[in-house]
């Protein structure tokens, strides 16, 4: 049952930490908001994940082998504004793992890099408000090589991805709803053992990765200085099988997770271009997941690389 707990840490990573960005919301790759030209936002986001309860299947459980387990992660991030419709994000973060029971040993270190294109081609008036469609594009791979195949305590699943998003966003004066769709491809990875059981016994080393779907609906309060909305979301992967009562997890595992959770930026008046962002959700349900409280913390600062215009004479 020490992997039962891996696949369960693994889904939080997987679901959380790939895209965790999202979650620590300063201009990132799952809002409507975008940068200014030639403006560069970056910042460290901290974030905290734990759980004691999962779901093996459907079935719902613990593991007193197991304990508490959590996750730890330091990310750096960025977005940079080619214009205000284009903009360039990037995040790397840096995760550790722990159980408060049992044998395992918790792992660290640096996971996977990810980047997105955020091209906002539609923003009109509507119905007295604002209507704005974003299209993105996205993908990651793994900047060290971390173990997968160790799945409650890995730091992540060493897949490269490839990600394509909508996000519509609708705003009334300072209040709006954001709704987003998300379709994660995923590729194989390969595994330091020469056979492993999924339905079937598999005489191979290579694991055959489920794609993601991952929808997201956000409403809230957005002004100047001031962001706070709630949050829910959903995570679901295309194909995979459950665990079996009393066995191990692994990699190509059926998640799913749907979370809810507030999140809020604040923009320091006296401190031009600083924010701080902040958020915190649960997992409510899921299959084959942890049910994870999650907490953020983040400080992100604007530049503005704009040339400088010089006065005249």
């Amino acid at each position: 049952m020490h992997t039962t707990y891996k696949l369960i840490r693994l889904i939080i990573i997987s679901a959380i930490v790939l895209n965790i960005a999202n979650k620590s919301w300063a201009q990132t790759d799952q809002d409507a908001i975008m940068m200014s030209k030639n403006n560069f936002c970056s910042g460290l986001m901290y974030g905290h994940s734990s759980w004691n309860n999962y779901w093996e299947g459907t079935f719902k459980r613990d593991n007193q082998n197991l304990g508490t387990v959590s996750t730890s992660m330091i990310s750096v991030m960025g977005n940079y504004g080619i214009n205000r419709r284009l903009n360039i994000i990037f995040g790397l973060p840096w995760v550790q793992t722990k159980a408060t029971a049992g044998t395992l040993h918790g792992m660290k270190g640096i996971q996977d890099l990810s980047m997105w294109v955020k091209w906002m081609p539609i923003e009109k008036n509507f119905k007295k408000g604002i209507i704005s469609l974003y299209v993105l594009g996205g993908a990651s791979l793994p900047t060290s090589n971390y173990v997968a195949d160790f799945l409650p305590l890995s730091i992540g699943l060493h897949s490269k991805t490839i990600s394509g998003r909508i996000i519509l966003d609708y705003q009334l004066g300072s209040f709006f709803a954001t709704g987003s769709a998300t379709y994660n491809y995923r590729s194989n990875v390969t595994i330091d053992r020469t056979s492993y059981y999924t339905t079937t016994l598999i005489l191979s080393n290579e694991v055959q990765m489920p794609d993601v779907m991952n929808e997201n609906f956000r409403i809230g309060y957005r002004s100047s200085y001031l962001i706070a909305e709630a949050v829910v979301s959903n995570m679901t992967t295309l194909t995979g099988f459950d665990i079996r009562k009393n066995d191990m997890p692994f990699l190509s595992n059926k998640m799913e997770a749907t979370t809810a959770g507030v999140n809020f930026k604040y923009t320091l008046k006296k401190i031009s271009g600083l924010a701080i962002t902040g958020g915190a959700n649960y997992t409510v349900a899921g299959r084959n997941v942890g049910q994870a409280t999650n907490l953020n913390i983040g400080a992100f600062y604007v530049m503005d690389f704009s040339p400088k215009k010089k006065d005249k004479k």
